[in-house]
């Protein structure tokens, strides 16, 4: 990774509240990318020890662009919300940025009770949630529905349940 980092600096993990909540980074030093849906942007590198690829950055209020830390990662590197880590990321080459069902899997990993009940669904049910996160158009609708779905299926739930 010859690039110039667009990161290097120790920050804080912190949690979404609510049942299933993310983990994530907040970085408000990273200006949104102009060409990405909604500001993203791709990125590689390191978060403590372990290489991430193909990672999103993702925009929260006032357009301060945050990366969801998968449980994955902080079982390697043992840290919680309230740690810090040592986030070194780059620009990754690919400026198409696509939200899909391996993005909702990893996101329903994340939350047990939610990974739980999305394989008690039969596997027709499955395909229409699936279905029912892609049709969303607009990205932030679908990034929406992901954390709308992953929420419901926590709670008990139908995916697709609406709020009232």
């Amino acid at each position: 990774m010859e690039d110039l980092p667009l990161i290097d600096q120790d920050l804080l993990l912190e949690r979404f509240p609510g049942k299933g909540g993310w983990t994530y980074v907040r970085f408000p030093e990273i200006v949104p990318g102009k060409h990405d849906y909604f500001g993203w942007q791709k990125v590689k590198g390191f978060i403590d020890s372990f290489e991430i690829n193909k990672a999103t950055l993702m925009p929260m209020k006032k357009g301060v662009l945050f990366l969801p830390v998968r449980a994955e990662i902080r079982k390697t590197i043992k840290k919680q919300e309230g740690e810090r880590v040592r986030v070194r990321l780059y620009p990754d080459g690919d400026p198409k940025v696509e939200i899909g069902n391996e993005d909702f899997i990893d996101c329903l990993k994340d939350e047990p009770a939610a990974w739980a009940a999305f394989q008690k669904l039969s596997s027709s049910k499955q395909e229409e949630c699936f279905t029912w996160l892609l049709d969303a158009v607009v990205m932030q609708t679908r990034i929406q529905r992901m954390a709308d779905a992953v929420t419901n299926l926590a709670s008990g739930l139908p995916f697709n349940a609406t709020k009232r």
